[in-house]
């Protein structure tokens, strides 16, 4: 695999010459869009397009599309999708309406993203849903239930990749804890190992074999006193050694303020640490190549998860759109107020 181990975002709606011409050089494994990137249906597939010609392979396109807050493809030209606390709440009225209507949410997002040619999800949110804690997660999360969590996850992983769209797990090892918002401030968590391994990361355990799983941002006095976890090869260790994660482990973005250090440094210290790739994605030129000169091919184990994880993206199967929203408005209109 000739690729570099990271995913890059752009500026804008439209890609431009100099972003195609550095996008060509760097060769980015992958792409991440935002809602500045986003007009219509068909500017969004035409950039898709643009983004892979530039690297000449068939790159993964990501985008955060949880629902509720979280969601760059927005009404009038695509659905509102709930947050995933709904969820959670028709699973302890109804398990199997929660999981059906999870899977079908998913599906349904699964064919959006893929009919504007984007492939990769960073969803489901496994983080718990913790009180006092930061709100960054807040309805992003399921719960609070080990169990529930875990079984949601699966039902989202499953709807994605049956519309051909592959999942990033997140945030592991748990944000749900945290005491900042790891975009402003570095959180620190510092409940024991004991404690945490019975709740926040209990269902990341669960969910191992997912294909790829993005980190948190956050120093785990459990793990790693000094270090969060992303640039922490304690941490990273914890997560392929005991929580059992095996696929592809990309870092949350590197332009987050929770990291210090240059874009050189970070990058270096994340891939060091046992992260297989990094995330780069407000489309910041000079902060992207200082981490292209930082950033080595794919190769060796990172490069095989890289190859699994392009693989979780073809299983798309053709669905009825509109009897999904239907069937997913029907099990919805069911959660008590």
């Amino acid at each position: 695999m000739s690729a570099r181990a990271m995913i890059f975002g752009l500026k804008g709606p439209v890609l431009d010459e100099g972003e195609r011409r550095f996008f060509h050089d760097a060769d980015p494994w992958g792409f991440i869009l935002f809602a500045r990137n986003v007009e219509s249906p068909k500017q969004l597939a035409k950039l898709c397009v643009s983004l892979r010609d530039s690297v000449g392979r068939n790159a993964p396109v990501f985008i955060d599309q949880e629902g509720g807050r979280v969601q760059r493809l927005r009404a009038p030209l695509w659905r509102e999708a709930p947050p995933a606390a709904v969820f959670g709440k028709l699973y302890r009225q109804d398990r199997e309406a929660g999981i059906e209507a999870t899977w079908i949410n998913h599906r349904l997002i699964a064919h959006e993203l893929a009919a504007s040619g984007i492939d990769a999800d960073c969803a489901p949110c496994l983080d718990l849903a913790i009180k006092g804690a930061d709100a960054v997660i807040g309805d992003r999360a399921y719960g609070d239930d080990v169990e529930m969590i875990a079984a949601l996850g699966q039902a989202a992983m499953d709807g994605l990749m049956a519309g051909g769209v592959a999942p990033v797990v997140k945030h592991i090892p748990g944000h749900g804890r945290a005491d900042a918002d790891s975009h402003f401030h570095l959180p620190r968590v510092r409940e024991p190992l004991e404690l945490l391994e019975k709740t926040d990361f209990a269902p990341f355990a669960a969910l191992k074999h997912a294909p790829m799983a993005m980190t948190a941002h956050i120093v785990y006095d459990a793990l790693d006193r000094q270090t969060p976890a992303t640039m922490s090869d304690k941490a990273v260790s914890y997560i392929r050694n005991e929580t059992g994660f095996d696929g592809l482990l990309m870092t949350d973005d590197l332009s987050m303020k929770a990291l210090s250090g240059s874009f050189q440094e970070k990058t270096q210290r994340s891939l060091e640490a046992g992260c297989d790739l990094v995330l780069h994605c407000n489309g910041d030129r000079t902060e992207m190549d200082a981490i292209a000169d930082a950033c080595p091919p794919l190769t060796g184990r990172a490069a095989e998860r890289a190859l699994a994880a392009e693989a979780a993206r073809d299983r798309g199967e053709g669905y009825n759109f509109d009897k999904g929203v239907a069937a997913l408005d029907d099990l919805l209109s069911g959660v008590a107020a």
